[in-house]
């Protein structure tokens, strides 16, 4: 009899509990908005901070990391295919771009002044239609002392090139312009009347190939980029 007394007790606050825990369940759905607790909140409380590393800052030409203070950056991107076009960029201003740079066929030519960072001269030499090579020797021959030569080839900068242009950007420094072949992709950087240092990437030669470019034949583009000191002179 005790036995049974103390079972019905215990059905008894069972009963109670289960009425008293529907009726919370019951108020709280009637009178909290739904929007004041989500699942997703809920989920995210004890769970441990994610940290980020911020967004990386953008760099002078693009260049994964910041030049050195003192020094200039410099990048140099030929044209890839038909319509991608030559980039010449220096200390962060795009002196040939896809906005100011028609689709021709040759070498492009930007000279900087060495000193102040800033554009001189810009030309472009027609290397495929007709000859321009004797116009391109008298712009870098008129290049002042004391400035930098950025150029770029796009499509063929090497079909009208005679032997003596050549000869002239080899006694720049250049160590592939004898190499350049049809539609080669091309890009170099001198200096005219003092030394760049060895340790900068000053150019770079791609061969176009017929079955292997990405382009179907076009060249496909390359590119050289770095910091050069302000103190060389």
């Amino acid at each position: 009899m005790k036995l049974t007394r103390h079972f019905v007790l215990r059905l008894f606050g069972f009963l109670l509990t289960s009425l008293a825990a529907w009726y919370l369940g019951y108020f709280v759905a009637a009178h909290v908005p739904r929007n004041t607790v989500s699942m997703a909140a809920l989920q995210e409380i004890g769970k441990k901070p994610v940290l980020r590393a911020p967004a990386p800052k953008r760099q002078k030409c693009g260049l994964w990391a910041p030049c050195p203070p003192g020094n200039f950056a410099y990048r140099i991107l030929s044209g890839g295919g038909k319509w991608r076009r030559p980039k010449i960029c220096f200390e962060d201003e795009e002196f040939i771009n896809e906005r100011n740079y028609e689709h021709k066929s040759g070498i492009i030519i930007a000279i900087v002044n060495y000193k102040t960072g800033k554009l001189v001269s810009r030309n472009f030499f027609e290397m495929w239609a007709r000859d321009h090579s004797r116009e391109m020797m008298d712009f870098i021959r008129k290049a002042p002392e004391g400035t930098l030569l950025l150029m770029a080839t796009h499509d063929d900068g090497s079909s009208r090139l005679n032997d003596d242009a050549k000869k002239l950007v080899e006694e720049l420094g250049s160590k592939e312009i004898k190499n350049i072949k049809f539609r080669s992709s091309w890009v170099f950087i001198a200096a005219k009347g003092f030394k760049l240092p060895d340790n900068i990437q000053k150019e770079k030669i791609n061969h176009s190939d017929q079955t292997k470019n990405r382009y179907k034949g076009w060249p496909a583009e390359i590119q050289i980029e770095g910091c050069i000191p302000r103190n060389l002179i």
